[in-house]
């Protein structure tokens, strides 16, 4: 609109100065700019149009009249002024001419426009919602880029350690490899070594077989030879029985004659007139009165003995010691020390100068009574001495028994072992015969047996009892061995032929231990055992009833002892005490 004002000004100038200049051309130049302005005016918009649409609606006036020079009075900008009016209205209404002879083709475009607007803008609407789905589906598929990367991350680091780990296995199976070639030519070393073994094995049992049938047939030759040897025993036995019989026969005729008592001592052998304290000698008695009770040990005394034929008292306990006591008063007259464990068994050689003693330490200990020095220690066995006993014909041989199933035959004047008896059962106790040949011994499994002491063989051996043997005594002319056992029981044997004499049991009497020692009264006249319940139970022999029971031990008696003066009786418990009995 500026423009077209601006050229509409130009022109009205253009014409104002050309009319100034030569008015006769007026009209020319008036129809000429008229011409120009009509050219540009579908340029013209529509305020334009609005503002001049109450002008005049005349048609074009008829061309200017020639001015005549008396008009050219009239002021020139009069001239100009009627030149833009008329100029104005020929642009109007050429205007109006050309707007409607256009207006049908300006509705014909503008209608497929708007409606084209339309589809543009719904167009864009459905691209604008597809790029926010775009935006959207680019975010999510950032957020999954972002965690597969993360992923891939994870997942090389996890690849590295896996390589890494492969490695290490490669190399741990590398090792392995060769550790199971090492060891598989360990194992074919070890076959070969095995099937070495395997044909020793063959061979050793070959000799085996060999040696049991020798075995079996040594058996069998033993078994002619024992029974041989039974049937010579029996006949000794009866030979015996028949001179026991002819010397009852003599007593009976001598107690006529009031010589009964020379004639026991004659026959059996039990009274010497050379042997010393022979004059003290007279029948034992049954004991009633604790005459002395004496605090001996410490810890409990498991043995005790009487010298030969004197009344000192030997006792030996759990204090490593070894004293002498005076019978008749009841003092100490002597200690002997050097054991070095328990004393569980006491013996005495018969001429009274050693003592030895069997010890918990695996060793026997040898003392001279007259300087109270140890003079040998015994070592062989492997496990605690329980049992010792010395030949009573000779006073250099010793015989033990030990937890290492051996019996030890020992010459004391050297002071090693002579002889060794090996045998399945333990040995509890045991004792020499008085001929000083044969060996008794008393096991756990509750045998008897009779051992040769020049070969060690096994002479014969009955079923004593059902439980272990726990002592033997041995009367004084040595026909019988009186047994004591776990089962409460005590037997009498004939040594000759192992036949039972007596069997003593009562009510309340129980085995202390399996070391508790019985003992038999110097005349054969009576039998004296401990009981666990502090009693000592005596019982005669003849009768086979008791006869006393004797009370003053607190604790079980382990121990009794008869004098071989007859008189008097002694017996030590598991608290150490000693009690003497007349």
């Amino acid at each position: 609109m500026g423009i077209i004002c601006l050229q509409f000004q130009l022109v009205a100038c253009g014409t104002l100065k050309a009319c100034r200049e030569n008015p006769f051309i007026f009209q020319e130049n008036t129809i000429g700019s008229s011409s120009i302005i009509l050219n540009n005016s579908h340029f013209l918009s529509s305020a334009s149009v609005s503002c001049s649409s109450n002008s005049d609606s005349d048609s074009i006036p008829p061309p200017y009249k020639t001015l005549l020079p008396s008009d050219l009075i009239m002021s020139q900008e009069e001239v100009a002024k009627q030149a833009i009016k008329h100029a104005l209205k020929a642009l109007k209404k050429r205007h109006l001419v050309e707007e409607g002879a256009h207006a049908p083709a300006y509705i014909a475009l503008s209608r497929p426009i708007i409606s084209q607007g339309s589809e543009w803008k719904e167009k864009a609407e459905n691209l604008e919602m597809e790029l926010q789905q775009c935006y959207k589906a680019q975010s999510r598929l950032s957020e999954q880029l972002v965690v597969e990367v993360a992923e891939s991350r994870a997942l090389k680091a996890s690849l590295q350690e896996k390589e890494t780990a492969m490695a290490e296995m490669e190399k741990e199976m590398k090792q392995t490899r060769d550790e199971c070639s090492r060891l598989k030519a360990d194992l074919e070393e070890k076959v070969r070594a095995l099937e070495l073994v395997l044909s020793e094995r063959e061979e050793l049992k070959a000799q085996l077989e060999q040696l049991t049938i020798r075995a079996t047939n040594a058996e069998a030759e033993n078994k002619k030879l024992v029974d041989r040897w039974m049937l010579q025993k029996m006949q000794d036995a009866e030979r015996l029985n028949e001179a026991n019989a002819l010397y009852e026969d003599m007593i009976e005729r001598l107690k006529a004659s009031g010589l009964e008592k020379l004639a026991q001592e004659q026959v059996d052998g039990i009274v010497r007139r050379s042997e010393e304290g022979a004059e003290f000698f007279s029948e034992s008695t049954v004991p009633s009165v604790c005459k002395h009770r004496i605090n001996a040990h410490e810890g409990g005394c498991a043995s005790i003995m009487f010298e030969n034929d004197s009344g000192r008292l030997i006792c030996g306990g759990q204090d490593r010691t070894i004293k002498i006591w005076d019978s008749s008063t009841g003092s100490l007259s002597q200690s002997l020390f050097g054991c070095l464990g328990s004393v569980l068994d006491l013996a005495i050689t018969h001429n009274n100068r050693s003592i030895i003693a069997a010890s918990s330490s695996n060793n026997l200990f040898v003392w001279d009574i007259n300087s109270g020095r140890v003079r040998h220690t015994l070592t062989g066995h492997t496990d605690k001495v329980c049992a010792v006993d010395a030949s009573k014909v000779s006073s250099l041989h010793v015989v033990s028994a030990a937890y290492d199933r051996t019996i030890k035959v020992w010459d004391l004047q050297k002071g090693y072992c002579t002889n060794t008896i090996m045998f399945h059962s333990n040995c509890n106790a045991l004792c020499f015969s008085t001929d000083g040949l044969t060996i008794c011994s008393g096991h756990v499994d509750g045998n008897l047996r009779l051992w040769d002491i020049q070969t060690g063989k096994l002479l014969s051996e009955v079923a004593a009892h059902s439980l272990a043997i726990t002592s033997l005594s041995l009367s004084r002319n040595g026909n019988v061995v009186l047994t004591s056992s776990r089962d409460n029981s005590h037997n009498l044997f004939d040594i000759r032929s192992l036949e039972v004499c007596g069997t003593f049991r009562t009510t309340g009497s129980r085995v202390a231990s399996n070391w508790s020692r019985s003992c038999i009264s110097p005349d054969d006249n009576y039998i004296a055992a401990g009981s666990a319940d502090g009693s000592i139970y005596i019982w005669s022999i003849s009768k086979a009833d008791i006869v006393s029971t004797l009370k003053e031990h607190t604790a079980p008696v382990l121990c009794c002892t008869w004098s071989g003066l007859g008189k008097p009786l002694a017996s030590a418990d598991k608290s150490g005490i000693v009690c003497t009995w007349t």
